[in-house]
């Protein structure tokens, strides 16, 4: 009887920093789901899942303070520290399993009914107060709700159940057809200086036809739940430059031009936002030649955008000014032009790729080893 109480006593510890429902209670139904959600960034999220974040943490002036105010966006779902910065007290991430595996957690998103907007340093997003109730998108029931019921039909004799006996689904929210569920976190984001870090043109999460979630959360084969089969579900591994970009590069186009003795590359960004929002990231356009014998590189055009202070270049939390600023922007096309002549056969490529964090910040950050 002892060794009962005991194992009881450590599984609350374990769940003890969140409110909220587990994410494998939500793979039950939601196998394929699960499964893209493990492997994205939201879940993530956390300094023990993500060497990034926890290379800037590990710099950030609030660890010396014990203050981690990351958690509102990277680990929402830790509500030990949510309540205990909501209190103005100290608190800072422990490896449990709340930050390994519900950082950002499914019942976290889908509880959010709105976006209280903020002209600083974020926006935040608003949970639902009603019990078991989540939040979703289906253009056949838009304005409804199904509500768990048991029916019974022939005098009792013959039981079916509605919906899921885990949870009600508001099928209403105009948040989760146009993308501005998503606002809270990536809207916009200001350091304590008032410098901006990154922003998001919110009129990308207005439009039903190209939004946030049309586009990094697509639909793709495979049913959303075991308990009513779908053709199609959306994709809940959120691509990014972390995971699936390839289902993205439809909205970068990249055309050639040849003009004479040289040539011309254009590339367009056909996103709604610029085409790299991280301030470390670091895009690349590199062309190269081939005549048959041998490969020519021709020059690299980066992609970026460098905060700094007093003229230096400074880590993002410590900014006051943008020191340089190349990246692509929201449906900008730009054009390079080569001074290249070409010969008939000559073989043109055009590459573009990236850099999670610009090699010149790795050592700064004792990122060598990543």
């Amino acid at each position: 009887m002892k060794k009962i109480t005991i194992f009881f006593l450590l599984l609350g510890s374990l769940y003890a920093t969140s409110d909220f429902e587990t994410n494998k209670t939500c793979k039950g139904c939601h196998t394929l789901i699960y499964g893209e959600f493990y492997d994205s960034a939201h879940r993530k999220g956390s300094i023990f899942e993500d060497d990034v974040h926890k290379a800037i943490w590990d710099l950030h002036p609030d660890k010396e303070k014990n203050i981690y105010t990351c958690n509102e966006c990277h680990t929402p779902t830790d509500t030990r520290i949510q309540n205990a910065l909501d209190k103005e007290m100290s608190a800072i991430p422990e490896k449990d399993i709340v930050q390994t595996k519900e950082a950002i957690g499914c019942i976290y998103c889908h509880s959010i009914t709105d976006i209280e907007q903020h002209t600083t340093p974020y926006d935040k997003s608003i949970l639902t107060k009603e019990p078991k109730m989540i939040f979703a998108a289906n253009t056949d029931n838009r304005n409804g709700k199904v509500m768990f019921k048991e029916e019974t039909s022939f005098f009792g004799m013959i039981k079916k159940t509605v919906g899921s006996p885990f949870h009600n689904i508001d099928y209403s929210n105009e948040g989760f057809y146009t993308g501005k569920m998503c606002m809270g976190c990536h809207a916009h984001f200001e350091n304590s200086h008032g410098q901006n870090v990154c922003t998001i043109d919110e009129s990308g999460a207005n439009n039903e036809e190209k939004n946030c979630i049309t586009c990094h959360m697509p639909q793709v084969k495979g049913s959303a739940t075991t308990i009513k089969i779908t053709p199609k579900h959306t994709y809940h591994g959120f691509a990014g430059v972390r995971n699936k970009p390839e289902m993205l590069s439809k909205y970068l186009n990249i055309e050639f031009d040849k003009i004479g003795n040289r040539f011309e590359i254009k590339i367009t960004n056909l996103a709604t936002h610029d085409l790299l929002m991280h301030p470390l990231r670091l895009g690349q356009l590199k062309v190269r030649v081939n005549n048959g014998q041998k490969t020519i590189d021709l020059k690299t055009t980066p992609f970026y955008r460098i905060l700094g202070d007093k003229g230096k270049p400074a880590m993002p939390w410590a900014a006051t000014e943008t020191l340089k600023d190349t990246m692509l922007k929201a449906n900008e096309t730009r054009t390079i032009t080569y001074q290249t002549k070409l010969d008939k056969g000559d073989i043109v490529e055009a590459q573009f790729g990236y850099y999670l964090v610009n090699p010149k910040m790795i050592k700064k950050l004792k990122l060598e080893s990543s």
